[in-house]
């Protein structure tokens, strides 16, 4: 393996409108071994992105202005190999969940609260590291 290769560090975007909760997954996410940034609503997320193109986003669904899965999907326009996992604690985000994926976008679901090891298990999924 090259030396880039072992240095590349996937970027990781997380989203909450909970500034604690994105700041503590980013943390996590830091920790082992990921760059992370955290952003708290959906427009400042998107800048954050064009600021530092992520391969994944992980977001909360249930937002003021943007929701996470229009969120994802204005990325993945962007970017469209940016991977995605949504989560929620809200029984109404199936409904927005349901639209999404009828109408043919795929993310990855995780009910809130997400234990960390199971968050970097997908984490790790997602970005073809497992």
């Amino acid at each position: 393996m090259t030396e880039d290769a072992e240095s590349y560090r996937p970027v990781i975007l997380v989203v909450d409108d909970e500034p604690v909760i994105a700041d503590t997954l980013a943390e996590i996410l830091k920790r082992t071994g990921y760059t992370a940034n955290a952003a708290y609503d959906g427009e400042s997320a998107i800048q954050a992105a064009l600021n530092a193109p992520p391969q994944l986003v992980i977001s909360d669904i249930m937002m003021p202005g943007l929701n996470g899965i229009e969120l994802c999907m204005a990325i993945r326009k962007i970017f469209p190999d940016c991977k995605a996992i949504l989560s929620s604690g809200r029984s109404d985000s199936s409904r927005l969940l349901a639209a999404a994926f009828s109408a043919g976008n795929h993310f990855v679901f995780l009910p809130k609260p997400v234990h960390p090891k199971v968050l970097l298990k997908h984490v790790a999924e997602c970005l073809g590291r497992s």
